[in-house]
């Protein structure tokens, strides 16, 4: 098991949460100029009280001289190096380089190819930090996402509170009671629009972000908390301590559809697939299992497609692959720190890469063909993976607790974590997105038609 619960006595709120922390003070453009300091030892202080003194008084005062005199004076000058303008002059000039190879020995370098990308730079540090007091250091729980619509959730006690990335506002939105919390999950609808909030006594709130609106509660799904969550369209899935994963219809009175059981254990990690054929799941039982949508049952507990037990820790971490299908990463906890690699079409475990400490959170990259993954103990630091092998390309640090939680915002370029630390930090890590295609013409739909309700 994983170590990370909550404690029942919550901390007193001394700062407001979602506070920017960053306290950077720019000196003046005048502090940061230099100075330049001639080297004493370079310079000729004879020559140079000369040149203002006696040397002045022979050019305001020229005296008539000989052809003979005129020349004596210049082989003199050149003599004593008496021919310079300036005064504050280095003597010492540097030694012409030695060329120890001729350049016709080299042999010139391979042209680049065109298809060939440069480096891209990675920042080592995060761009924004922001305050996130008491969030839970609880390793089974999911208290961050970032919806479509660019506004972040987090889950901090029993209160939630929306930020807006596009203007830096910060939104509560609900605190729910003692008897009812601690919040021990969110997840926005593929709209954008519509959160999820799973709770401590087993419900789930559906809520209008936009009115700030309480829609509905799903009751009697399961018996205890509720610290996973995952969206299929109009499809809620929601995984318990008690083991138990449900599919929940968010657009009917008798919302529970189908029921998944395979786990003994709390579930900790679920993901749909980008098709959403399939759904991994990932528990305390240290096991993962990947469901086909399409052999659900509401008639009896649907039976897993595939049953993977490799992992010797719990399995939180799970990201599916975006640009090659049934293709699975998952991460083990502090036991196991591992992320293996999964075909889930076949069941077969297709590489597997020890990271060196607990895998929280998995996010794989839009934009190429990269993983990131956050860890625990003892670095608590982000990892970037080149796929397929697997070279890191970047770790890094600010964290000083467990990388518990992490999400991507929509464009696929910016990555938000929190960890026990309270603090939840930004980082630019994907880059910048390919540029975007024309869009479609409009057809003839009807309005409204891509929206499903909620009642």
């Amino acid at each position: 098991m994983d170590a990370g619960t909550w404690s029942s006595s919550m901390k007193t709120k001394s700062r407001c949460p979602l506070q920017d922390r960053r306290f950077i003070h720019r000196k003046a453009s005048q502090e940061n100029l230099d100075r330049f300091i001639p080297n004493r030892s370079a310079m000729d202080f004879s020559y140079a009280h000369y040149m203002l003194t006696e040397g002045k008084k022979e050019k305001e005062n020229p005296v008539a001289s000989s052809p003979a005199r005129q020349a004596y004076q210049k082989q003199l000058a050149e003599a004593f190096n008496m021919n310079r303008t300036r005064i504050l002059e280095f003597k010492n000039k540097p030694p012409a380089p030695v060329e120890r190879i001729p350049k016709n020995f080299l042999s010139p370098p391979p042209p680049q190819s065109k298809s060939s990308k440069p480096k891209r730079y990675i920042p080592q540090s995060s761009e924004r930090t922001l305050d996130a007091p008491d969030i839970l250091d609880d390793f089974y729980l999911n208290l961050l996402d970032w919806g479509s619509s660019n506004v972040l959730s987090i889950a901090l006690g029993s209160t939630v509170y929306l930020w807006n990335a596009s203007d830096s506002s910060t939104l509560e939105l609900v605190t729910v009671d003692d008897d009812e919390g601690p919040v021990t999950s969110v997840s926005w609808a593929p709209d954008g629009r519509h959160l999820a909030i799973g709770l401590n006594n087993s419900h789930v709130q559906l809520w209008d972000s936009t009115a700030c609106r309480l829609l509905r509660t799903l009751r009697g799904v399961h018996q205890s908390r509720v610290g996973s969550l995952a969206w299929n369209n109009h499809i809620l899935t929601t995984g318990g301590m008690d083991g138990k994963i449900v599919n929940n219809d968010v657009r009917v009175r008798s919302h529970i559809v189908d029921t998944y059981r395979g786990h003994h254990q709390e579930l900790c990690g679920l993901k749909w697939s980008p098709s959403g054929q399939q759904l991994a799941s990932g528990g305390n039982d240290n096991l993962v299992h990947v469901w086909d949508r399409s052999m659900a049952s509401s008639n009896s507990p649907t039976r897993w497609l595939h049953r993977l037990d490799e992992h010797r820790a719990a399995v939180k971490a799970l990201a599916w692959c975006p640009f090659q299908a049934n293709l699975l990463a998952s991460g083990g906890g502090g036991a196991d720190q591992c992320i293996k690699f999964w075909n889930t079409h076949t069941g077969a475990c297709l590489n597997t890469v020890n990271a060196g400490s607990q895998v929280c959170a998995l996010l794989w990259s839009k934009n190429e063909r990269e993983l990131l993954s956050s860890h625990g103990f003892s670095q608590n630091q982000l990892i970037i993976w080149k796929y397929p092998s697997m070279v890191k390309m970047a770790e890094l640090t600010g964290h000083t607790s467990r990388v518990l939680y992490m999400t991507q915002s929509p464009d696929g370029c910016t990555v938000a974590s929190a960890a026990g630390d309270e603090t939840l930090r930004f980082w630019n890590v994907f880059g910048t997105p390919e540029a975007s295609k024309p869009a479609p013409k409009a057809t003839n739909t009807p309005p409204f038609a891509q929206f499903y309700f909620i009642r």
